[in-house]
Parts: structure tokens; sequence; C-alpha cells
């Protein structure tokens, strides 16, 4: 939807990034009870809302495999086919749970993460985890009272994390899917031609 691609490109501004790699997940694992659209048709959908931004990509290294989707394994997969550092784009929300992924020290050691502020979601919360050096609470405390808007924190030579306050977007997946399900619009929410898709497949919509 429309705030994913404008919270790329926040997190391309401030790293400067080359290039931002969508990467839609084939089976998700902690995902399995969502009303999800099969894999073929979520890459279909990003496809068609990167076609006419260049500085973005898709990879179907996730939606083309079988079985369940393991964010370890795809960075294994990719990370001899990047020149240069490599940073994973998540949000606070779900990077308060990578405690429960798959491998998830091996993940913190593999890249660069940067971490992006959700509504409602405090930063304050990262001090409660234990797989990297903890953060004095002081510095999540600024952030969340927006006193700055980035925390670098080095875990090891090779790796870090990045805490960005970005501007908060209302949209969310499952409030689109949601939505739909209704019969409620969508248009101002969607890229255009992601919208002519879902009303093309008959997405989301009670069978």
């Amino acid at each position: 939807h429309n705030c994913h691609l404008s919270i790329a490109g926040q997190a391309q501004r401030a790293l400067a990034l080359d290039r931002v790699l969508f990467i839609p997940s084939g089976t998700p694992p902690h995902k399995s009870g969502e009303s999800l659209a099969p894999a073929h048709h979520r890459l279909s959908m990003v496809q068609r809302a990167v076609a006419d931004l260049p500085d973005f990509a898709v990879s179907d290294v996730e939606a083309d495999a079988p079985g369940p989707s393991y964010t370890i394994d795809t960075i294994r997969t990719l990370r001899p086919t990047v020149k240069g550092e490599l940073w994973f784009i998540i949000g606070l929300d779900a990077f308060l749970e990578i405690g429960e992924w798959k491998s998830a020290e091996a993940l913190l050691a593999a890249m660069n993460f940067l971490v992006l502020s959700r509504p409602r979601v405090p930063f304050s919360r990262v001090a409660s985890l234990t797989l990297f050096p903890p953060l004095p609470p002081s510095q999540l405390e600024r952030l969340d009272e927006g006193q700055q808007q980035r925390l670098d924190h080095v875990i090891s030579p090779q790796a870090m994390i990045t805490f960005l306050r970005i501007d908060p977007c209302p949209i969310s997946s499952s409030a689109v899917r949601e939505r739909i399900r209704k019969g409620e619009d969508v248009a101002g929410w969607l890229p255009l031609p992601v919208h002519s898709y879902i009303i093309e497949h008959n997405l989301y919509v009670p069978r």
C-alpha cells in the first residue's frame, strides 16, 4: 500500500541506500492465521507497485521457495549477490518479536538492521531484548519523546542497529484487507496498478 512506499522512501533517504529490495514472503511462519493472498498474487502486486520507481526492486526469492519463509535463509541466499552493506528494514513492532525468529542471533550478526517507529509502540521496549548489548533506557526514551530522531547502536564489528523515527502513516495491510472484505473503498490507500489488480483477481473478498 501507499504507506509501504512512503516508509521505504524515508528509509532510503535516511541511510542513503542505493536500492530498496522488497521481498514478498512465500509462507510466513508467524502469520499463518491471517487472510493473506497467495504468494504469486502478492509478488505481482509488489511488482506493479514499484514498476515506475527506479530505486525500488522486487525479489521472488521467498515467493518461489517451498515451505515456510525464514529470513535467515533468505539472507544467506541474497548475501553473496549484494555488494557493500546490507540493511534489513523492519518495523519496531516486528523487531520486538525477533527473539522468536529462526536463528535470531545469527540473523542480527549477518547484516545491519533499520528499525522504524510504529504508532503506539515505544522504543523503550527495546530495553527488554537480550540478543544484543543493551541500550541505555534514557537514549530510547529520547527517541520516544522526539528529542532525537535516530539512534545508532553497534552490536558487533560487522553489524549495527539503527533506530529511526519516521512520519506516522495510518494505513496497514490488515486494514486494507478488512476494508476490501467489507466492500469499502481503498482506492486512495493503494497504487492504482495494485488496486486494479485486486479488483481483477477478486482478492480479499469473502468466498
